[in-house]
Formats: structure tokens, sequence, C-alpha cells
């Protein structure tokens, strides 16, 4: 019997895995203070940009010695920052489980050379055997697959007496789960992700060893100019008291604050993981009333709360070849967005078809709750077509 169509639509249909959904209640009026057409170096944009470094340290809870700086080009650039300052005097192993993963293992085997790489890989929907990390070579991995939905639990599978690097991809991790600073040396996110800032933008964070790694060596490689965090063998600190390698947008500066102040209204990092957590319960709870739809992360344990990718079991659809099933996907979501029910929730292009619903802090739960009567009609409507 086909489904009568919902009657009541989320407030806020934007469920995109990056950019993720403004905070509640966000608007351009948020911006009004911006100090656009100003030099990021004069003295109040550089004020400001400290006042956004402060306020992410302190919700963060940063210990001291950690440095914090802003990085070009989103995630992608603060992860490569990172990379192609600190690797090099040790063997790596990179781990990879999603699309970014595997982004970070073929930067090591084709980009950074010469460079002892070993690739540890799982497919997706699981986790590697982190048992095989070796703690005397750096390791590079993401916290939380974006693109698979596949997480770390925790951060227990790494040494605390390590003697290499651990370098962490945490953009859909950080205001999301609990980080355990003492075991990640050098952490990337960007502002698009789980505070719903603008795009463009990262954040690399720098333990001591991560420091202390760039100022006794040097990479075999050239560093372009917008990843150098050393020179002439000592750490730039410009960068960690506002000084950007780059010009900033001081239009997405100042919503990274709108966000971050937000999130401290609300109760810091402790409210956000909880709103996640409250918001994946959703979800979890519908998937397991429908025998249609699963998580692609196969262990509880290891599926993400903010970028929760969605496999569907149906038997009709899993007898499909790859293509047909894409086409059922891109008719479901077509369906979705039409209808103004849900925008951006079709799987990554690299993982296998499914859906991708971002449950970041700044998602709503009641419209969460709303949406899933709309996949269960826009399934049934395609499935039936």
């Amino acid at each position: 019997m086909p489904l009568a169509k919902p009657a009541v639509r989320p407030g806020n249909p934007r469920f995109s895995s990056g950019p993720c959904a403004k905070r509640p209640g966000w608007s351009v009026e948020a911006l009004a203070g911006a100090l656009v057409g100003r030099s990021h170096r004069a003295r109040a944009p550089l004020a400001r940009i400290g006042e956004l470094l402060d306020l992410s340290r302190a919700l963060l809870g940063l210990p001291d010695e950690w440095r914090l700086a802003v990085a070009p080009g989103s995630d992608t650039g603060a992860m490569e920052m990172a990379m192609w300052s600190l690797l090099g005097p040790r063997g790596v192993d990179f781990l990879s489980w999603d699309n970014f993963g595997e982004q970070w293992a073929l930067d090591g085997t084709r980009q950074l050379r010469p460079l002892d790489a070993r690739v540890i890989r799982a497919p997706y929907g699981r986790l590697p055997d982190l048992a095989q990390v070796d703690p005397a070579r750096d390791t590079v991995f993401v916290w939380n697959g974006t693109t698979s939905g596949v997480r770390v639990p925790d951060a227990a599978w790494i040494d605390p007496a390590r003697d290499g690097l651990t370098l962490c991809d945490a953009t859909s991790a950080v205001f999301a789960y609990p980080l355990d600073w003492s075991r990640l040396d050098a952490t990337s996110y960007s502002w698009q992700k789980v505070m719903g800032g603008e795009a463009g933008f990262g954040m690399v964070i720098l333990g001591p060893r991560a420091v202390a790694r760039l100022e006794s060596a040097t990479p075999p490689w050239p560093v372009p100019k917008v990843f150098r965090l050393a020179v002439d063998g000592r750490l730039d600190e410009g960068p960690f008291r506002g000084e950007t390698l780059n010009t900033v947008s001081m239009l997405a500066v100042e919503d990274a604050l709108d966000s971050l102040r937000w999130i401290e209204s609300i109760g810091g990092q402790a409210a956000m993981i909880a709103r996640a957590e409250a918001n994946f319960g959703v979800v979890e709870s519908w998937v397991a009333a429908r025998d249609w739809i699963d998580f692609l992360a196969v262990a509880p344990e290891t599926r993400a709360h903010t970028s929760v990718c969605l496999r569907i079991v149906d038997p009709w659809f899993t007898a499909l070849d790859e293509g047909e099933r894409r086409n059922v996907i891109g008719a479901m979501t077509a369906l979705l967005e039409a209808e103004g029910a849900a925008f951006d929730v079709k799987a990554h292009r690299a993982a296998p078809p499914g859906l991708r619903i971002w449950c970041g802090g700044t998602v709503r739960r009641d419209d969460l709750a709303a949406l899933t009567p709309w996949l269960d009609w826009a399934w049934q409507e395609t499935r039936h077509s």
C-alpha cells in the first residue's frame, strides 16, 4: 500500500555533510560586525582573528602547550600543511577506510617522495586492524570518515609511549566527540563541518611533539609557502598569534566566531556532543524499525554521530548493478529536494550508493524526526515507480 506524503517537513531541510547546516537561528545579520574591506594584518582584524583562536582553544579544552592556527583550504589545506611540514624522518602508517583517508594515503605514496609509506586499508563500512599500527612510525588517519560514516571509537589504540607522531584529520569529529589531545600530535579540522561555518578555511593544531619535529627535522621535499610552519629550523609563531599565512576572509572569520559564541552559549563542547548523540539516536531508532535500510558502518561502536551513512538492503535494490543503484538513489534524493524535505543527502560519489545525513550539533533533533517519514515515502515512491 503506497505511503501518504508526510504532512510535516523539516524546518531546515539542509542535511549536507559539508558545508553543513548553520546554527539554529542564524541569519546574515549575525555578520553585521564583520571587518570587511580591512587588511587582516591591521590591529582590529588581527584582534578578531586572535579572539577566534582564543575561543576555539577554550571550547576545545586544548592544553596550554598545544598551538592553534588558521589554515587556507579548509580541512584539506590544514591536513596537507601538517603532512608536508611534519612527515619524512620516520616511516608512516596511513589508515584508509574512506575517501579522505585514501587521499592522504595517495599523497604519502605518490606525492611525498621519498617516504617510507605503508597503507593499512579496510573496505567501506569497517575499520582497518588498528593493532597493525606501529608506534615507532608516524600515523595518519581520519577520526570520523565523513564519506563512510565509520569512526574510531576512541584513542585507546594510540600508544601513549609512541615514538612516531599521530596526524589526525578530525574535520567531522571536532565538537562531536571527546578527543584525547595527549594522543594527537597534529590535528586538522574545518569551520564548515560541525561548527556550521563557512568553507575555505581550516584549523591546524600542533602538540609539543609536533613542534619538536618541526624544529629538529627538515622535510626532504620543497614545502609550499601556504604549508610552511617552520622558518630557518624554528617554528613560525606568527600563524599561532593570528598572523595567517595568506589573506583570510574577515566575513568567514565573523561567521566562525558567531558559531563559536553559539556553542559557548549552549554549554560548550559537551552540549555539542550531546546534541550529536541525540540526533544520531533519532536515525538509529528509525533504522532499527526498518527492514529496507541499515547503517553502512557494520560495528555499532564505529557508527558516526555526524556524517551518518546508510545503505539500502532491500533485495530488489541489492540485485541491481551499481549504476542502477545510483540511479535509484538519485531519484530518491531528487524527490526529497523537490518536496523541500531534504537537500544533499546522497552518499559521497566515492562511497557505495546510499544516503548520508548530517546529524552534527547544528542540526535540530525535531528536523531529523520530521525527515524520517519523508525517507520512507521517497523510498516507496521510487521502489514502486
